[in-house]
């Protein structure tokens, strides 16, 4: 198996290492055979990690922002989408590094630095009568949010940056409010008093359930890009598309708005179904502070 022990002992006993994570990682009773390829995987995802400390440390990170308009082209305000400009890899997105965060705890760091980052965007805003209306949607992760002080840090941020509450929107994951129910209800309450909005994202893509959305104080429940890219493409999904929006608005009284729009199509089936909000590309792609300021109308 081991090629008459050519392979020193150390490391043999790395190899096995990594072999056994890549077992663990695929779940109960699986076998893995240690390659190469996972040590490299293995050492890429080291090299990130450690990178990524040293982003919080230098303040690597920068937001981007994506419209959030109405069908009369009102822009009400924007989802924060963060980005890690890297020194020698350039840009990097999201979906390249937050899974790291979330492995190794950091997402706690990186979140809290998103959340003061924007309230102190909202605070500047707050002196231009163009820009003083606008709200901010921010992702919230379930290791932040199950944080026991998660509530105190909200509150120290808003007391710390002096914004108007009601411009701050958390955006949660339905996947989020499949345990810990009291937990979730006494801190959305809690940040509800104190006037922050909260939006349901990615609803029907995982184990929906109505039953959260009756007690649980959203103000916004968010359609899935997923189902918006199907529309006038599938009927199955349109009628979800259909089904939500008339059971959001007229059952729930919540708003409504659909992410991923991209063609004209799309935005007037919304619009004619009652759809209050759009977001997506056929509008803006998320764009840096000075790109999203020079959207906003001048008067």
């Amino acid at each position: 198996m081991f090629y008459d022990h050519v392979v020193p002992e150390d490391e043999l006993l790395r190899h096995v290492d990594i072999a056994m994570y890549q077992a663990k990682h695929r779940g109960r009773n699986n076998l893995c055979f240690f390659d190469q390829a996972m040590q490299a995987v293995i050492i890429e995802r080291a090299a990130m990690e450690a990178d990524l400390r040293v982003a919080l440390e230098q303040k690597q990170f920068i937001l981007y922002y994506q419209q959030q308009i109405t069908h009369d082209d009102q822009i009400v305000g924007a989802e924060v989408l963060i980005r890690w400009q890297h020194p020698e890899r350039g840009l990097i997105l999201p979906m390249d590094f937050i899974p790291i965060g979330e492995e190794t705890g950091l997402i706690l760091a990186i979140g809290q630095w998103v959340l003061e980052t924007a309230c102190a965007q909202l605070k500047r805003w707050e002196s231009n009568p163009q820009t003083q209306h606008l709200q901010l949607a921010i992702n919230v992760s379930a290791h932040q949010f199950h944080q026991i002080d998660f509530v105190k840090q909200i509150t120290d941020i808003l007391d710390k940056s002096a914004i108007d509450h009601s411009r701050l929107k958390l955006e949660l994951t339905e996947s989020m409010l499949l345990n810990e129910q009291t937990e979730i209800t006494e801190k959305m309450h809690a940040l509800k008093a104190l006037g922050v909005g909260f939006s349901l994202d990615d609803f029907g893509t995982g184990y929906s359930s109505l039953s959260y959305l009756t007690h649980l104080p959203f103000d916004q429940l968010k359609i899935d890009r997923s189902f918006v890219h199907n529309i006038g493409v599938n009927h199955t999904d349109s009628v979800i598309v259909q089904t939500l929006i008339g059971m959001t608005s007229n059952l729930l009284d919540m708003q409504i708005i659909a992410e991923g729009v991209e063609t004209e199509e799309q935005r007037a089936f919304l619009e004619h179904n009652g759809c209050d909000l759009c977001q997506g590309y056929l509008f803006s792609k998320p764009v840096p502070l000075a790109e999203f300021e020079a959207l906003l109308p001048k008067s």
